[in-house]
């Protein structure tokens, strides 16, 4: 896959349909670390994530035949809010798959948007199997979350925002679940300059990609809870995302839940964002890392704030 080219005809393709978010200068961030510091505001972007953008470049690239059909995907999350999004906003038919014990606030947001929701399972890797089965049978399109060049090339379109307003990108923070997002801004930014720093952030709770790289092959984690839900998971046995994060990613970062919640907890008392705990993921990385910057007092580092979407009573909990 040529992500540069790809992210270029993505960017052209989704333009009317996304968000330009705003790349917000953190002072404080800044005054810590010695260096300039911006935050990449995807928590302001449609559906409250960058998930938007994956979902409408796929749909947007469906045959009229493929669209006639449909579509299946299963989410509880970012990426099903996205696609329900794209779905009506397209006129397209689809399914999205959740698990029976999905929460009645997640059912209450797809059904703004008028998704086919389905239930099976009691979690999310029953339901998104079952809807993988489903697609296959129907012969519909399945839309992933991460392992599709397409949701990659659409991701990798904030990195060309990027670059509209810094001359020079020396690192970039992005969390990282299925690798969907740091392969399209890691594959931009590289095809730019290789000089660009990237960082991989994980929670310590759901390292898979991490140990992934570290093996050399795609392995199985020990995932426990934690407030990055929308990084948690496994990755799928043969994902395009490893072998791009293996060429792109230059290292990884791994936080744990304490420094995801005060990182959270910043963003809202220095910036007034509410931000969802992926996000406060590659906030947390930054700060543990913030040392190293000191010398280097003109570096431009972007911190992706990759979403919003957090249960309003969770995150008064978490921060105040």
């Amino acid at each position: 896959m040529n992500v540069k080219s790809e992210v270029l005809r993505a960017e052209h393709r989704i333009r009317q349909h996304i968000r330009e978010t705003p790349l917000e200068y953190s002072c404080h961030l800044s005054e810590l670390a010695g260096c300039h510091v911006f935050l990449k505001l995807e928590n302001l972007q449609f559906t409250g994530s960058f998930k938007m953008r994956g979902a409408i470049n796929k749909l947007l690239t469906l045959s009229a035949e493929e669209r006639v059909k449909g579509v299946v995907t299963a989410s509880t999350g970012n990426h099903g809010l996205a696609v329900a999004r794209g779905l009506k906003r397209l006129g397209i038919q689809g399914t999205i798959y959740l698990p029976e014990n999905t929460s009645p606030q997640k059912i209450e947001l797809l059904s703004r948007y008028e998704a086919d929701l389905r239930f099976y399972g009691s979690e999310s890797a029953e339901a998104e199997s079952y809807a993988r089965e489903e697609s296959q049978r129907e012969g519909t399109i399945y839309v992933s979350p991460y392992n599709d060049p397409q949701i990659i090339a659409g991701q990798g379109t904030i990195a060309v925002e990027l670059l509209r307003h810094l001359d020079r990108i020396d690192a970039v923070f992005v969390s990282v679940g299925g690798g969907g997002l740091i392969s399209g801004i890691a594959g931009f930014l590289k095809g730019a300059n290789k000089a660009t720093r990237v960082v991989g952030c994980l929670p310590e709770n759901s390292p898979t990609m991490a140990e992934s790289i570290c093996a050399g092959r795609i392995v199985e984690s020990r995932i426990q809870s934690t407030l990055s839900d929308g990084t948690a998971g496994g990755i799928e046995p043969e994902a395009i995302t490893f072998d791009l994060c293996e060429q792109y990613v230059d290292e990884w970062v791994l936080v744990d839940e304490n420094e995801i919640r005060d990182a959270m907890k910043l963003i809202f008392e220095r910036h007034r964002l509410v931000i969802e705990g992926a996000a406060g993921v590659s906030v947390a990385s930054f700060l543990r890392m913030k040392g190293r910057f000191r010398t280097h007092k003109t570096a431009n580092v972007v911190l992706v704030i990759c979403g919003g979407n957090v249960d309003i009573e969770k995150f008064k909990q978490l921060v105040f």
